[in-house]
């Protein structure tokens, strides 16, 4: 798409770093502040959260009901509701496989038809955090015994809710999770495109933001 001479497409980019330290590394994420170059010729501090990326998936049953999750998030002290979703853990991991797995452990759950439904950065001003939002269909039962929970997953609830009922929460403001926000408006985008759900990217799409084998 372009608008008069423009393409209106991201593109990588990389400013002059003067200095760069990590002052906190925890089991999964970090801290990093760099000394970046800017247009004025003067520098500016970043500190932003080094993170190795996620995967979530839309699960959508025959009967348009999307497979959601209930957890308690410490930081912002509330309850809620999400997708499946789960950590890039080790590097140049298959996200279509991380997502699967997640599906499986989260709600033992699987899906006859994979299709990337959108990608985005969770919050570009303070992380580098990168998710693939998968759209899981024809789903069904897994095979053989329940993941065992563990820590704050003993506590996850999961309830089917109407698409049409999310879409109306979520404009509402009655959900916040960002995972679930984006992944509903986009399911629903893409079912009422000319091209339908059949105009979504294949699950084994490139991934620039984390590339994988």
């Amino acid at each position: 798409m372009t608008d008069g001479q423009r393409q209106i497409r991201d593109q990588a980019e990389e400013w002059t770093v003067r200095s760069s330290e990590q002052p906190f590394q925890g089991r999964v994420t970090g801290v990093r502040t760099d000394e970046v170059l800017m247009p004025d010729g003067g520098y500016a501090r970043r500190d932003y959260q080094t993170h190795p990326g996620s995967v979530a998936v839309l699960a959508l049953d025959e009967q348009q009901r999307v497979l959601i999750l209930r957890q308690y998030r410490h930081p912002v002290r509330q309850r809620l509701w999400e997708l499946p979703a789960g950590l890039l853990d080790v590097p140049g991991e298959n996200p279509l496989h991380a997502a699967q797995r997640e599906l499986f452990e989260e709600a033992h759950c699987k899906a006859g038809e994979w299709r990337v439904l959108v990608d985005f950065y969770t919050s570009p001003g303070g992380t580098d955090e990168a998710l693939r939002l998968f759209l899981a269909t024809d789903l069904s039962a897994a095979d053989g015994e329940r993941y065992e929970a563990h820590g704050e997953e003993l506590e996850i609830e999961t309830a089917r809710v109407p698409l049409a009922e999310l879409l109306r929460l979520v404009l509402a403001g009655e959900l916040h999770n960002p995972t679930l926000v984006s992944g509903v408006l986009a399911v629903h985008a893409a079912q009422t495109s000319p091209v339908g759900l059949a105009g979504l990217r294949p699950a084994e799409s490139p991934w620039p933001a984390r590339p994988f084998s």
